[in-house]
């Protein structure tokens, strides 16, 4: 199980890779733009319009990367105090019941727009905006399957967790 636990979380961290260069470039992007408008007084749709489209590419894909580090924001009132075993449950339980119904209802309801936007070569509605808006528009159900890829990666680490795969230096009971 710990080898299974392993691929998904090299898989989740390729996303997080990926996740960064996107940073990355939306940050660079962002300074184009502004020196470009500020210092040149040149102003370009396209570029920013890239800048939501890199941003979106950061949300969609940084949310599975995130998912594998632990790092979605949860109210700790209760949680922080339970054993790693009831936070393995939990957070298998969490899984199960929001996390994969939810990815599979949007990810198979965005194909739809997404192949929409590739039959019809949807692009900016602006001038000098950007084509191929279907790229974007096809990550959303794109990011949902990196999703559920990772939300199961995310169920076996719980799992491992549960049986005591991984050693915790914790002195509270397990259950």
């Amino acid at each position: 199980m710990l080898k299974i636990e392993n691929f998904f979380n090299k898989f989740a961290d390729i996303l997080g890779i990926i996740t960064g260069a996107a940073m990355l470039l939306m940050i660079l992007n962002v300074f184009y733009d502004v020196i470009t408008r500020y210092a040149f007084r040149v102003n370009s749709i396209a570029m920013q319009e890239m800048e939501w489209h890199l941003f979106s590419v950061v949300i969609l894909l940084g949310v599975a990367y995130t998912l594998k580090e632990d790092g979605h924001v949860r109210v700790d009132i209760m949680y922080d105090k339970f054993s790693y075993r009831k936070k393995a449950v939990i957070n298998m339980v969490g899984v199960v019941i929001a996390i994969l119904p939810i990815s599979l209802l949007v990810g198979l309801s965005s194909i739809e727009n997404a192949t929409d936007a590739y039959l019809s070569m949807e692009q900016s509605g602006n001038p000098g905006g950007l084509q191929y808006r279907w790229i974007v528009k096809s990550l959303i159900p794109l990011s949902f399957l990196m999703l559920i890829i990772t939300s199961v990666g995310f169920f076996i680490k719980n799992l491992n967790i549960f049986n005591g795969l991984h050693g915790t230096d914790e002195k509270r009971p397990l259950l």
